[in-house]
């Protein structure tokens, strides 16, 4: 339990850090990297330990590390998607209010 844990701290961290780092943070909220870096990296972390691979001499580092880094690109995907998105339809909401 100890695992998943560390892996939904790291994930939560990494997704505060892709929120700072994104220079349209200001179309979504804070919490969504974090929290879809988080779903993520704690799904994961489950399918891993229950395949088994939390206890195979040689495989424990799957699920410690590839749902951390699951989580991250998770997040990383998300801002780039609604970054684009939400800034597309705001400027389009924009403009027609401007038009009438």
């Amino acid at each position: 339990m100890l695992s998943l844990t560390i892996v939904v701290l790291v994930t939560a961290a990494a997704g505060f850090i892709v929120w700072a780092n994104d220079k349209r943070h200001t179309r979504y909220g804070m919490a969504l990297p974090a929290g879809v870096a988080v779903t993520v990296g704690a799904l994961s972390w489950i399918v891993f330990i229950a395949a088994g691979f939390g206890y195979l001499p040689g495989l424990t580092w799957i699920p410690w590390i590839l749902p951390m880094a699951l989580g991250a690109a998770a997040a990383v995907a998300a801002v780039i998607y609604l970054g684009r998105t939400r800034e597309r339809h705001d400027i389009q909401r924009l403009t027609k209010a401007l038009k009438l």
